[in-house]
């Protein structure tokens, strides 16, 4: 699915196929999300506790980066911690099990939208709305891994991370309307 705006021959989809930029049906997204989590963690005999799970969950539903301190809030709310350790230690799984992503420019996390797949984790960020979109693109995958291969390098991770503007901002900017749509989430404390 081409993007408004994008110049490259390449396909670039967003988490759960669906742009992330575009309305869309979240619980869909959510459902579809955390049987992919209990497929990869049945599989791998992982231990998804209550806690990992509604997480994963609360990044699935928000359907958007959020930080720790964030999602801890909702942990607390629910009664199932008020602690950071708890939170971090939930992520902590999550991330290094592909189940969600920290965004560094934003000190954030966003659920996985392929956690079965093992890809190059490429990230668009619209600076007015805070909205991330994951980027489908094996061309990129196959760049990255062609470019480290050139240079004897051994990859262990890929993140890249895009900063600009949705197709919605950018259509409300020129329709005359001033400033963002949504506040960019604030950066959460370490």
């Amino acid at each position: 699915m081409s993007t408004p705006g994008n110049t490259a021959d390449s396909t670039v989809e967003s988490t759960a196929a669906t742009p992330a930029f575009d309305r869309h049906d979240h619980a869909r997204c959510t459902h579809a999300g955390m049987a992919a989590a209990e497929r990869l963690c049945a599989a791998r005999k992982l231990r998804l506790t209550p806690v990992r799970a509604r997480v994963l969950e609360i990044l699935l539903e928000a359907h958007q980066a959020m930080g720790a301190y964030d999602i801890l809030d909702r942990l607390r709310e629910e009664g199932l911690g008020s602690q950071p350790p708890v939170v971090y230690r939930a992520l902590e799984f999550l991330t290094k099990h592909g189940l969600a992503h920290r965004i560094e420019k934003l000190n954030a996390y966003l659920a996985c939208g392929r956690p079965e797949e093992r890809h190059a984790a490429c990230f668009l960020i619209c600076e007015d709305c805070g909205t991330v979109g994951e980027v489908e693109d094996s061309t990129l995958d196959a760049a990255i891994v062609n470019a480290a291969g050139a240079q004897d390098f051994q990859i262990s991770e890929t993140v890249v991370e895009v900063a600009g503007r949705c197709h919605t901002c950018r259509d409300e900017a020129t329709a005359g309307k001033t400033g963002p749509r949504n506040a960019a989430p604030e950066k959460a404390a370490p």
